[in-house]
């Protein structure tokens, strides 16, 4: 009998980031799985290893997906020790294997959390040796296999993180230009829009184009882990590689949401934002899908919808968050609001930002408020209705917009 049997149903745990969990959850549900657990964080499922590993091809807004190994009481750090060393590891890890180990810990007798994760590589490693007369290296590269380790109160949960790089890594973003929005956040505020691959997007101040090339991928419906070909998993003894490369070969039959795709628009005012973001936008394979254009915000093209089309524009200025930046960027904000009162009637429109005080001068009644974090920002996704029609009259500034 198998100590781990890959295609036995475990509890899987899927991270994501604060506030993302709404549509993390509508994700793995419409892959099939019924959510058993649910926290501000993460959602849990019950998965075979291969289908914990076809979810890190298919999800767009997760971090992290984590396939349980063990669980236990855990009062003490010696309690750790004896715990881990009761798992047979050399059934999982290889001896020749490259070894790397996170946490996430909370624990009274723990002042350092690097030690848990020292204690838990050496019970390892000495176990592997023990049983095999070799022992794997080990290092923070998650190039090999990653075991988690989360540690709260008196309860602890050993895990094999099941891609081990982070799943906003997709791999094409080659030139990231400046501060550029991770993937599994764009993803997640494409979602937070209501876009789904079916409508127009529109995309001024584009930066090195993750927007835009998230929302192309939703329209071709490709998977975002294609471009990725390795995973922690693999580097196991556990038998799956037939199954990833079936799972991989079903992911790359793309099913477009829509036979004419209707246009995504991305423009920026810096010429080597619009050449990194068509780098990646090729590298993406979505190049085709996207029009790039070096221009003012104000100058971007603006469709017209046909009567049964739908549209997005969606924003994400700078925040101000250097001294004496708020200033210069009031203006930006309230040529956002005469852009969209006068040239984006009929869309629904859109600024991510991360400053209250800023999106005030936009002046606009938003009609939804949804919050985010960008790194360790608190954001918030402000949505106006620009009905059709003729535009208000408004006093457009032609004062230029900061560098």
């Amino acid at each position: 009998m198998r100590t781990f049997d890959p295609h036995k149903k475990r509890l899987t745990r899927i991270a994501c980031a604060e506030h993302v969990v709404p549509y993390l959850r509508a994700e793995v549900e419409a892959l099939g799985h019924d959510i058993q657990e649910q926290d501000k964080v993460s959602v849990a499922i019950g998965a075979t290893l291969p289908e914990a590993l076809n979810l890190t091809l298919h999800l767009r807004t997760a971090q992290q997906v984590y396939w349980l190994l063990d669980r236990s009481r855990v009062p003490s750090q010696t309690a750790l020790g004896k715990w881990a060393s009761t798992i047979a590891w050399e059934d999982l890890i290889p001896n020749d294997a490259y070894l790397t180990i996170s946490s996430n810990i909370d624990h009274h007798s723990v002042t350092n959390t690097m030690y848990p994760n020292l204690l838990l590589k050496d019970v390892i490693v000495d176990r592997i040796k023990q049983k095999t007369g070799q022992r794997p290296d080990s290092g923070s590269d998650r190039s090999g296999v990653v075991i988690h380790l989360v540690w709260k109160n008196d309860r602890a949960w050993i895990y094999l993180n099941v891609n081990g790089q982070r799943l906003s890594d997709r791999n094409y973003r080659k030139l990231p230009h400046h501060a550029p929005m991770s993937e599994t956040l764009a993803a997640a505020v494409l979602m937070g829009m209501q876009y789904d691959g079916t409508q127009a997007l529109i995309n001024p101040m584009c930066g090195s184009g993750t927007l835009a090339i998230e929302a192309a991928l939703m329209m071709a419906g490709r998977a975002p882990g294609l471009l990725r070909n390795d995973a922690s998993a693999l580097h196991t003894e556990l038998d799956i590689d037939d199954d990833y490369l079936e799972m991989r070969r079903e992911a790359r039959k793309s099913k477009p949401k829509l036979r004419d795709p209707l246009p995504i628009i991305a423009t920026d005012h810096d010429p080597e934002a619009i050449n990194a973001a068509q780098r990646n936008a090729k590298t993406a394979g979505v190049d085709h899908l996207i029009e790039f254009e070096v221009c003012d915000f104000r100058d971007t093209p603006i469709p017209e919808l046909a009567p049964h089309e739908s549209g997005h524009v969606i924003l994400n200025p700078e925040y101000g968050l250097r001294l004496g930046e708020t200033e210069e960027l009031q203006q930006t904000y309230r040529n956002i609001g005469f852009f969209f009162k006068d040239q984006c009637r009929g869309y629904t429109a859109h600024v991510f930002t991360g400053s209250k005080p800023l999106s005030t001068h936009i002046r606009l009644r938003a009609s939804n408020k949804l919050p985010f974090n960008n790194a360790n920002i608190p954001c918030r996704l402000l949505t106006y209705e620009m009905h059709a029609g003729p535009p208000p009259q408004s006093q457009p500034n032609t004062q230029a917009s900061p560098k």
